[in-house]
């Protein structure tokens, strides 16, 4: 067994990989040879689907025997932007004034290195042994459409039996303090195209035609003018939030057709995206009643709201946590989604990671010493798990 390599240098060799979703360039590579050389067994499925590009996955696992704690993320990242504007080539992985920069350092190649880092330093610590199960699920397909990824990775893995216990994903959860911040559930998210009918005409000639401007603004009040719930136990209030208004009319003297509008809301346990879609439906024909006439078309939700409650397995993370910043999480469900919306069906997923102020964004970057901060917490956690 060779030695084990450093956060730091895992996480250059990550983010070195141009791995732009669907692209690999060779990051998976790169988690495969680190376990592998620890004694992992690794296993790199591809997943297709008709009109979705075909994707690589990565399982690997050290042991057999209960307990299993399941290590989890994405190798995949959003595009750069303009490469011109950053500091840095953004997969030149440079560091400089105590950051590490990248596409990928923060959201989550920097996650994915600590957690195999502190995976691969507690295993060589045991002479290869490990008093249970380990195992990593890391995905090429989360920035993308997240259809051939981590839902078909977790199918593929209990087809073949596996079982999990519990699983930490290393999403950056910290907004701007390592220590901050345990995601512990995630909102629900759900879509909607709203198209009012009208029909064509002259503005000399009102009388001639209908005009669905006034319509649709009379249904998107509806749709804002109450709250949709005032919140729950540990989730903000659903939020309702219109991302388009559109009538593409280019003629100032034509009464346009049709007008649209588009919606996303982001919603707490109160709802499922039937119940919610029960809802603005209701809202809709009410506000409508004889004299609009539109479309509602909710699109497909893969995002339910869900949590995981509070228990001992929140707790340790918490307390390696505290151990190691001074600082108390704050248990939160706030943010976007994130692939523990599929994990939660097959084990308690909790999401802890870096700081994620940069992420997505020009000159992406996280502190060195968080990396080294991270992986330790990760190494407090799986101390205490195999206990």
């Amino acid at each position: 067994m060779t030695q084990a390599p450093s956060a730091l240098d895992l996480a250059q060799a990550l983010i070195r990989c141009a791995s732009v979703t669907p692209e690999d360039a060779g990051a998976l590579g790169v988690v495969a040879d680190a376990l592998s050389a620890a004694g992992f067994v690794v296993e790199r499925p591809v997943f297709s689907e008709a009109g979705y590009p075909d994707t690589p996955n990565l399982f690997a696992r050290l042991g057999r025997e209960g307990p299993c704690l399941v290590f989890a993320g994405h190798t995949d990242v959003v595009p750069t932007g303009e490469t011109a504007e950053w500091r840095h080539d953004p997969f030149s992985a440079t560091i400089e004034g105590g950051m590490l920069y990248g596409r990928g350092a923060a959201d989550m190649k920097g996650g994915v290195a600590c957690m195999m880092a502190a995976a691969l330093a507690f295993v060589e610590r045991r002479g290869g042994k490990v008093p249970g199960s380990i195992a990593f699920l890391i995905t090429g397909d989360e920035e993308g459409p997240a259809v051939n990824g981590t839902v078909k990775l977790l199918d593929w893995a209990r087809q073949r039996g596996e079982r999990f216990d519990h699983c930490l994903l290393g999403e950056p959860t910290n907004p701007g303090t390592l220590g901050e911040m345990i995601k512990i559930g995630r909102r629900g998210s759900l879509t909607g195209k709203l198209t009012v009918l009208g029909r064509q005409g002259h503005v000399a000639y009102p009388h001639k035609a209908e005009n669905p401007i006034p319509g649709l603004l009379r249904l998107t009040t509806a749709l804002i003018a109450e709250p949709l719930d005032g919140g729950s136990a540990h989730f903000d209030a659903s939020n309702l939030e219109f991302t388009t208004i559109d009538v593409g009319n280019t003629a100032t003297n034509v009464i346009p057709a049709t007008a649209r509008a588009t919606f996303n809301i982001r919603f707490n346990d109160d709802w499922t995206a039937d119940t919610l879609g029960a809802e603005i439906r209701r809202r809709l024909d009410k506000a409508a009643g004889n004299s609009v006439r539109y479309l509602l078309d909710l699109q497909p939700s893969n995002s339910p709201a869900f949590l995981t409650q509070p228990d001992s397995f929140v707790t340790l993370v918490s307390e390696a946590i505290q151990a190691e910043t001074g600082l108390t999480p704050v248990l939160s469900t706030t943010g976007g989604t994130s692939d523990a919306r599929f994990i939660k069906d097959v084990c308690p997923v909790i999401e802890f990671g870096l700081v994620g102020e940069t992420m997505h964004q020009v000159d992406e970057g996280v502190a060195v010493a968080d990396i080294e901060r991270l992986t330790a917490i990760y190494q407090r956690v799986l101390d205490t798990y195999f206990a």
